[in-house]
């Protein structure tokens, strides 16, 4: 007798079910059961049908659809939330019917009508972890979505799910951007509202109130270092830094924070410095209602400032009664240093780093230096000193020893082995010497420790493209685009591995976003080059052919010895059909050029239209 054919088809699962379903059905059975169908009748089933999807099956709470497009599932899922979230608004908090959805893509087994297999099970445990009136999707789906939706998403790291054999990355659904002001509470689709389970909190941007625009920087950390120590606490949620940092010098209302962010609490604050006195305040608001929970002003020696920080964490701890765990306890207690003046050395440092290019590397890594030599315990000054060697070999050749990253970052380690940066300096060294297997579980250790941070997003992609693992390449550098706003690079490095991946529409939107960031940079920062010959090659692409030449030549002007100057301009004279400029370049830069950069011209689509070039053979000799 013939087996049954078993058919099999890649789709798009997502998973839904009613948070409390239970407690309400015990609450008021017959209304819980009307309103229920009245929401899929009204809503959630036109919304499926209209996104082509389907409802595969139906539970009491709960149902499974598949969509043939990832896309079209993501946007039918986040307008489903903005539709419930409307519906809910006059209904009280504790009558809510509130959804929790998870989204895979996965091949299945079709039977019957009805889907099985691995890719649905992920789909329903991802909903498991999704908080009410929230979205959690599959490092597969947020690959397959990339910059096609107005939404962002949020790396909640690799999760263990009940009975699935593998680690699976999650990823938070959250709108993309603010509206502009005049159209706030209209155009916005807020994300998930996350009270029903744990009192949920975002940390605005501390202002500035020294006076000084240079001590920006002193503000910003105070407002990170606290984002930090909250986020250490099981019994909270936390939104994150990039997603905060986005009303940065915006005059919005706490309402409508609360509204657009889906949480119930707004810290904000300020901070004045002047000499060795520092002021801060802050205060605790209902996102609901506007009213005032807890405010404190705390006016001390610098040397407070720790002490300040712990002291606002334990007051909204209280406020909120949460419950610390002893080791959430040490961990909020513990000091990065117990030197004041090292502090405010790396301060110094982390915000000169972040502007990325030779100069403030070679800035940053004098003030971490300094902070070491006032306190050799400090292992965030450590991992800044291994960051800036490994940008200033990465991208401007330095003379750096491989070695010395390594044993900097190893050193950083011992003192604290939860540090995020360290991890991915260390990763970065490692990938550089091409121990690829090595650098990648850094890698992935960087990003468990914190999935916020840029350098090792930003150093993963880099990794995956040497090793011309475009895919991976292209996750990360736009994680790394997502997790600091203001960075201009990673979305016009992108631009090129899209291009590869035959992405043209993902690459337009990352082009545009990229020159807009770039033209911000330079407005800054008109002597640093980078945004200039990185915003060149996206130019190109958006079809601004005389601006993307008044770029090239601008960086070339800046610093006519930068190699990495040198490289994006030929990619430049490469896509505009200057073959013989582009190639002179190439042979120019290429001798004393790093093994990662030699293997960007293997890669790289930009230098595409050279490989047929008789003069192409030379630049291949110069890789080895």
């Amino acid at each position: 007798m013939d087996e049954p054919t078993v058919h099999r088809r890649l789709t798009a699962i997502l998973a839904a079910d009613v948070a409390t379903y239970s407690r309400l059905m015990g609450m008021d059975e017959a209304g819980t059961h009307a309103a229920w169908k009245a929401h899929r009748a009204d809503l959630i089933d036109i919304k499926i049908t209209e996104s082509k999807g389907r409802i595969v099956k139906l539970a009491g709470d709960g149902f499974l659809a598949e969509f043939p497009s990832v896309v079209n599932a993501v946007a039918c899922a986040a307008t489903i939330q903005r539709g419930m979230r409307e519906r809910n608004a006059g209904v009280p908090r504790d009558r809510r019917i509130e959804l929790r959805i998870g989204i895979n893509v996965g091949d299945v087994i079709v039977e019957a009508g009805d889907i099985y297999g691995d890719g649905v099970n992920v789909a329903a445990r991802l909903e498991g972890i999704a908080r009410p009136g929230g979205i959690v999707v599959s490092g597969g789906v947020r690959d397959n979505v990339g910059n096609r939706l107005d939404l962002r998403f949020e790396d909640m790291g690799e999760r263990t799910l009940k009975n699935i054999d593998r680690p699976v990355r999650a990823f938070s659904v959250l709108p993309h951007s603010l509206p502009a002001k005049s159209a706030i509470g209209a155009a916005m689709n807020p994300p998930e509202r996350w009270a029903a389970e744990k009192p949920s909190v975002a940390v605005l941007p501390f202002t500035n109130m020294s006076g000084d625009p240079e001590l920006e920087y002193f503000s910003d950390v105070i407002t990170e270092d606290i984002i930090t120590d909250l986020s250490k606490i099981s019994g909270l949620f936390v939104v994150a830094r990039n997603t905060t940092f986005i009303y940065k010098g915006k005059p919005v209302s706490v309402q409508q924070v609360s509204q657009d962010l889906g949480v119930s609490f707004i810290l904000e604050g300020s901070v004045r410095k002047a000499g060795s006195r520092v002021r801060v305040s802050a205060q605790l608001v209902d996102g609901r209602d506007g009213g005032h929970l807890w405010a404190d002003r705390y006016d001390r020696d610098l040397t407070d400032i720790f002490a300040i920080q712990d002291d606002i964490t334990h007051a909204i701890v209280d406020q909120l009664k949460v419950k610390l765990l002893p080791e959430e306890k040490k961990g909020i207690q513990r000091v990065p240093t117990d030197n004041v003046e090292a502090y405010g050395y790396y301060l110094r440092g982390r915000q000169f780093l972040h502007r990325h290019s030779r100069p403030y590397y070679v800035l940053a890594k004098r003030m971490f230096a300094k902070a070491v030599a006032l306190d050799p315990l400090y292992a965030r000054a450590l991992a800044g000193i291994a960051d800036c060697d490994s940008f200033l070999f990465l991208h401007y050749n330095e003379d750096v020893s491989i070695d010395g990253i390594l044993a900097t970052s190893a050193k950083a380690l011992d003192l604290d082995d939860g540090l995020a940066e360290a991890h991915a300096s260390r990763g970065l060294a490692l990938s550089l010497r091409e121990r690829y297997p090595e650098a990648m579980a850094e890698f992935d250790r960087a990003i468990a420790c914190d999935p916020n941070l840029f350098e090792a997003h930003y150093f993963f992609a880099r990794a995956c493209f040497a090793q011309g693992k475009l895919e991976e390449a292209a996750r990360h550098f736009q994680r790394a685009a997502d997790v600091d706003p203001d960075d201009c690079q990673a979305l016009l490095v992108v631009t090129g591995v899209l291009r590869s991946l035959g992405r043209e529409e993902d690459m337009m939107v990352a082009a545009r976003n990229g020159v807009a960031r770039a033209e911000r940079e330079l407005a800054l920062h008109p002597a640093n080059p980078r945004p200039a010959y990185l915003g060149a090659i996206s130019l190109v692409a958006l079809g601004e052919i005389d601006r993307a030449k008044e770029w090239a030549d601008r960086a070339l002007a800046i610093d006519p010895d930068d190699g990495l100057a040198k490289y994006n301009v030929a990619c430049f004279y490469s896509l505009m059909g200057d073959h013989e400029r582009a190639i002179d370049l190439l042979l120019e830069l290429l001798p004393s050029a790093t093994n990662e950069r030699k293997r960007w011209v293997r890669y790289d689509s930009d230098l595409d239209p050279l490989r047929t070039h008789p003069r192409f053979a030379k630049v291949i000799e110069q890789l080895g």
